[in-house]
């Protein structure tokens, strides 16, 4: 063997790639004449080349085989065998989704109103020349968000909420476990 062929650096690493570019004529001049050495010299090379020159053949000589006219409906004719999933109307409860837009509504208008009665609306100054923003922005600097999350009766509403919303899940799984129970 040559020393270019021994310090060649298609020796190491990328000899798949150099083949495949080699078979497809897509390497340089000189790069094909190192490879034909290494080809002729190297057993590992020599191998790979024809392993991967067979699969060039292969690829040449099969042709790709389209699918049938009526490879959709057979495809659906084999998917009706099986138990379709029911449409979402026959296994979600309206009631749950009822209790729990009630709940979130609940929550967010006693956020509000608790809110709207901390604001001192007695206050001495008025809009005047102000703006509506300014005005509502020294309005709301006047509330007392400490004492709106820091009340007791805010953190037994929270509690009671919490509660509710445990038991309404509670039930809501209870009857879907009964509901297995039956199909099984």
């Amino acid at each position: 063997m040559s020393s270019d062929i021994k310090n060649s650096p298609l020796r190491d690493g990328d000899m798949e790639s150099r083949l495949w570019e080699y078979i497809d004529g897509l390497s340089a001049a000189g790069e094909r004449t190192v490879i034909e050495q290494l080809i002729q010299n190297d057993k590992a090379w020599k191998d790979k080349y024809h392993e991967l020159l067979e699969v060039h053949d292969l690829l040449q000589t099969s042709e790709l085989d389209a699918p049938s006219m009526r490879f959709t409906k057979n495809v659906m004719e084999e998917i009706s065998k099986y138990q379709i999933a029911p449409a979402a109307k026959t296994y979600i409860d309206k009631k749950v989704i009822w209790g729990i837009a009630i709940f979130f509504f609940t929550l967010i208008t006693t956020f509000l109103v608790y809110g709207f009665v901390q604001i001192d609306w007695s206050s001495s100054s008025t809009p005047g020349n102000n703006t509506v923003d300014k005005y509502i922005t020294q309005n709301l600097d006047k509330v007392d968000y400490s004492r709106f999350f820091n009340n007791t009766y805010m953190t037994v509403f929270m509690m009671l909420n919490v509660v509710l919303g445990l038991m309404l899940l509670d039930r809501y799984l209870a009857k879907k476990r009964k509901q297995f129970s039956k199909e099984a």
